[in-house]
C-alpha cells in the first residue's frame, strides 16, 4: 500500500446525482480520502469533449456534504481538469470514474465520456479506471459493482500500475453471487451501423433522433464482449496513444 492516506478523485459522466457515482463513493471510501469531482447533469456520450466556447462553473455539492464535493458545468474531462488545477493540492492517487449506468465495451469507450475521464486521468499520470454496469436502469442494482470496485481497486493501489494506460471495467447485470469472476480482455471489434429516425415537429421542420444497431463480428473468448455474456467482469488495459504503428511501414512505402 501507499505510504500515504491515498487521495482518490471520483468523476462520472452520469452526473452528480446518479446512483452510480454513489455507489462508487461508498465503495472506495475505505480506501482512502475522496474528493468528489463531477458534472452538475448527465453528459453521457461526450466523449473527450472540453469546454471552449463558454464558461465553467463549479460549485460545492450538497449531496455530499461529509466530503470535499464539487458540481461542474463542464464535460466529464472538464472535471478532472478542473479538479486537478483547482481543487486538489496535489495530484490524486487514483481517479476513479463511473459507475456508469450502461456498458462501454467494444467501440461504445469511443464515445464515453465514463471513459474519457480515465483517460484524461491516465494522460496525466494518473492510475485511472473507468467503471461501468450492464444496466441503464437509474435505479439499478449496483451490488456487484461495488463488489468489482473494491477488488479492483484494492490491487491497483497494492501493485504498480502500468503508465500511460488505464482500465476499462465493465460489470454483467448480475448479482454478486452470480458473478463468476474476472477477465483481462481485448477490446471486441464491434461497433455501431447509426441510423436517424427523421421526425417533425409542430411547425412541419425536420429533427433527427440517432437510432441504430449494434453489430458484432467478433466472437473470440479473449474479448470483453464474450466476458460480459459469460458472466464475467471483462477489464480492457486502454491506451490514449492511438498511433497504428503495424502501418508506419507499409505507408512509408507509399513514397509520401
Amino acid at each position: 500500500m501507499l505510504d500515504k492516506k491515498p487521495l482518490i478523485l471520483v468523476t462520472n459522466d452520469d452526473g452528480i446525482q446518479a446512483k452510480g457515482i454513489s455507489s462508487l463513493i461508498q465503495a472506495v471510501l475505505p480506501f482512502g480520502e475522496v474528493v468528489v469531482v463531477a458534472p452538475d447533469k448527465p453528459q453521457s456520450g461526450m466523449g473527450h469533449a472540453i469546454t471552449v466556447n463558454d464558461v465553467l462553473r463549479m460549485n460545492r455539492s450538497p449531496l455530499y456534504p461529509e466530503l470535499q464535493a464539487y458540481a461542474c458545468s463542464g464535460t466529464p474531462v472538464d472535471c478532472v481538469k478542473l479538479a486537478i488545477s483547482e481543487v486538489l493540492d496535489r495530484k490524486p492517487d487514483l481517479l476513479v470514474s463511473g459507475v456508469n449506468h450502461g456498458e462501454n465495451s467494444a467501440s461504445n469507450v469511443l464515445y464515453s465520456g465514463t471513459m474519457s475521464a480515465a483517460v484524461e486521468g491516465a494522460m496525466e499520470g494518473i492510475p485511472s479506471i473507468g467503471f461501468s454496469l450492464l444496466d441503464f436502469d437509474p435505479d439499478a442494482d449496483f451490488r456487484g459493482a461495488q463488489q468489482t470496485v473494491k477488488k479492483v481497486v484494492e490491487r491497483v493501489l497494492s501493485n504498480q500500475f502500468p503508465k500511460s494506460i488505464c482500465l476499462n471495467v465493465n460489470i454483467p447485470q448480475l448479482p454478486p453471487e452470480e458473478i463468476k469472476g474476472i477477465k483481462i480482455c481485448r477490446q471486441a471489434k464491434a461497433y455501431w451501423a447509426d441510423n436517424f429516425d427523421k421526425r417533425y415537429d409542430q411547425f412541419g421542420k425536420p429533427y433527427y433522433w440517432l437510432t441504430g444497431d449494434f453489430n458484432r463480428d467478433d466472437w473470440s473468448e479473449d474479448t470483453d464482449i464474450w466476458a460480459l455474456d459469460n458472466g464475467y467482469v471483462s477489464i480492457v488495459p486502454t491506451q490514449f496513444d492511438m498511433t497504428a504503428y503495424h502501418a508506419i511501414s507499409e505507408l512509408n512505402q507509399w513514397g509520401l
